[in-house]
């Protein structure tokens, strides 16, 4: 990280500055930033000017009044987060799995959204304990979103290092994963019959309309909420429970609860809720 003293020396950033920042990317994203990441804004951002050309952030966020959705996206990617790993927050996935094991009897396939797709490694996991649970080519469906173009991108290659996928166990690596050789040696490309289950299209929670037409039986929002502001976080709340069907599962991140919202949902287990209504 940069110190202040740092900051001065190498691009002006004003109080004024960094008011801009944090308007804007609530504004795009619903993200709020608190006082304290105003070294972490400088430190993602300075990249931003340098590819620009701009020589100072006043005029870097003048610049993105007139400009084209393609930096306005490159602003917003600098500042989401995108820490994930496979079976981050492992106890969720056991009960995916019995969820699944009850929702296979119906006709229709069973539809999950990722809501916070990053490079992959939550989706896919999805994926995997689908077929752990249900067998080979179950009946489900994986809709993975992220604001973050850039993520999304990577995500879609399916290609990991080996170092980071081995958390997955020997097991489930032989399974699911097709190891590099030669000039991909050290990283592990996640198998075709994985990578056919999802779906992955860039989705702005903070967008007036989502790009779905049917409903989700269950929903992972991890780990997002927290980047909001109560009212962007209730209204959220709202929506996800309108576009999940009656008795669907949502799974949040290990510091979330939403002891607020118990009209929209009761809670199911640590940090799983069920829909109410």
């Amino acid at each position: 990280m940069l110190a202040q003293a740092d900051v001065a020396a190498n691009y002006a950033f004003t109080d004024a500055d960094f008011e801009r920042v944090r308007s804007l990317i609530r504004k795009q994203a619903g993200i709020s930033l608190a006082d304290s990441k105003r070294t972490m804004v400088y430190s993602r951002l300075q990249r931003r000017l340098r590819e620009t050309g701009h020589r100072s952030f006043t005029a870097y966020l003048d610049s993105l009044d007139k400009a084209d959705t393609t930096e306005k996206q490159r602003f917003v990617n600098a500042l989401t987060t995108n820490l994930t790993a496979f079976f981050r927050e492992a106890y969720h996935f056991p009960v995916l799995a019995d969820f699944l094991k009850q929702r296979v009897a119906v006709s229709r396939p069973v539809r999950i959204w990722c809501a916070a797709a990053s490079t992959g490694e939550e989706p896919y996991s999805l994926a995997m304990t689908a077929v752990e649970a249900l067998g080979e080519r179950p009946p489900v469906e994986i809709v993975a979103s992220d604001l973050d173009t850039d993520v999304l991108r990577r995500a879609g290659e399916a290609v990991y290092p080996l170092a980071g996928a081995q958390a997955v166990g020997n097991e489930r690596l032989r399974r699911f994963f097709m190891k590099g050789v030669g000039q991909h040696a050290g990283h592990v490309k996640v198998k075709p019959a994985i990578t056919s289950m999802l779906r992955f299209m860039q989705v702005n929670l903070n967008a007036p309309n989502w790009p779905f037409r049917d409903p989700f039986d269950v929903i992972f929002c991890r780990n997002v909420m927290i980047y909001f502001d109560r009212e962007t976080k209730q209204t959220l709340l709202g929506r996800l429970h309108d576009v999940l069907r009656p008795g669907g599962l949502l799974f949040v991140g290990h510091s979330e609860n939403f002891s607020e919202a118990r009209d929209l949902f009761e809670l199911q287990g640590k940090t799983v809720y069920r829909r109410v209504g």
